[in-house]
């Protein structure tokens, strides 16, 4: 193939060849091409040379973990013991006859609340007060029988006096007139005792009660003994609970118990104070139990209701706080990574307590001030290097308190 031939100028600065040398032929057009290409490639190449300390910088910038960061705050919060357990009343008890024979008549039913001393059924009261009648009818000839002999025994005496009773009548007289002091007394307490049938024979409350279940019915025939009715004073109940052994010093009388039910959801809670604690820990359980006492004048709470809630052990403690999501608990080891002003994050084990509006408690392993990392932790580990951003709007909204410093290598 024939070349063109180029000026001998444009190949010598000159404008002429060196003496003896020869005039070259062009380059071909699709080799300049390639030489304009390589050239342009390499510009960037040259251009990153010129800049190796700006480059270094960048790129150890992007290797660091973008995270948000959150201050570790000290807030006053409550300490507790989670508590679960059952609502008794104060007082329960299973009404039976005191007396037997035919219920007359029941005065009350399940659901119904009675106080103190009021007639709940009535149980052959006829034939009671006829064996009271009776009882009191022997009394009565007891008595006069008595009389009769006090005065046999002073006619004796005084016939004695005068040597016209042998001593034989007067021991006769002396005899018969204890005899019948004797039977005075003993038909004073069969009267008493019929009297006191007459009155169990009209079934009463004991105490200020609800009726919880009515067992008896009218025409039924009871021995003594039979349950009639189960009532339960619910103005008064107790929460009976249980406790670690390990809280055995912590748990005192007066301690606030706060707790709420299903029927009114945890929007709604109920106190009571401890007044109840067992001198013994449970060998199976290792836990022992206690009890507050709740008044429930309204009665809203029902007995045997079961409750969860919370044993105050202390108010307003200062407690280091973090947000949730800075903790990391893993094979039962619980840590947070906590960052350093010179933008290197650091693995730390720590001590933690309850949780309470998105805040964990945190009792050992931090101090007020340190920045810990709420976001990227997948991707932090020990020495790693760390770019802080811009707090999360989702924090703030929570109250979080977000550091917003960079480290000095990202700015």
């Amino acid at each position: 193939m024939n070349l063109p031939d180029f000026p001998v100028a444009r190949w010598f600065p000159c404008g002429r060849p060196l003496q003896g040398a020869r005039p070259r032929r062009a380059l071909p057009r699709l080799a300049w091409s390639y030489s304009v290409g390589i050239l342009v490639a390499a510009l960037p190449w040259l251009a990153s040379c010129s800049k190796p300390a700006a480059s270094g910088a960048k790129h150890e910038a992007d290797d660091a973990v973008a995270i948000t960061v959150a201050e570790v705050e000290v807030m006053p919060m409550d300490r507790w013991l989670d508590i679960w357990g059952t609502l008794y009343a104060k007082d329960e008890a299973t009404l039976g006859a005191e007396v037997e024979g035919k219920v007359e008549k029941t005065l009350v039913d399940f659901g119904d609340r009675v106080k103190t001393g009021e007639e709940l059924a009535l149980i052959d009261t006829t034939t009671y007060e006829a064996l009271a009648h009776q009882a009191e009818a022997n009394l009565a000839k007891a008595k006069a029988n008595a009389d009769n002999a006090e005065l046999n025994l002073k006619r004796a005496q005084e016939l004695r006096k005068s040597n016209i009773a042998s001593q034989s009548d007067l021991d006769s007289a002396v005899a018969a007139a204890e005899q019948a002091r004797a039977e005075v007394r003993a038909d004073e307490a069969a009267n008493a005792v019929a009297r006191l049938n007459l009155q169990r024979s009209h079934v009463k409350a004991p105490f200020d009660a609800a009726i919880a279940e009515r067992i008896a019915s009218a025409g039924d025939y009871l021995k003594a003994g039979a349950p009639m009715f189960r009532a339960v004073n619910d103005s008064v109940l107790k929460f009976i609970v249980q406790a670690p052994e390990s809280y055995a010093g912590k748990v005192i009388k007066e301690q606030q118990v706060i707790f709420w039910v299903d029927a009114y959801g945890t929007n709604q809670t109920f106190e009571g104070r401890v007044y109840l604690i067992s001198p013994s820990v449970n060998l199976s359980t290792r836990a022992f139990p206690f009890g507050a006492l709740v008044q429930n004048a309204d009665h809203r709470l029902k007995a045997s209701t079961y409750a969860r809630g919370q044993l105050i052990l202390a108010r307003d403690v200062p407690t280091p706080v973090v947000p949730l999501d800075a903790v990391i608990t893993f094979a039962g080891v619980t840590r947070v990574f906590v960052v350093e002003k010179n933008g290197v994050a650091h693995s730390r084990q720590v001590e933690v307590g309850r949780v309470k509006d998105g805040r964990q408690q945190v009792f050992s392993g931090l101090k007020p001030g340190e920045a810990v990392a709420i976001s990227g932790l997948s991707k932090l580990h020990e020495g790693v290097k760390v770019r802080v951003r811009a707090a999360l709007a989702n924090n703030q909204a929570n109250g979080l308190t977000v550091k917003e410093w960079r480290s000095p290598k990202s700015e």
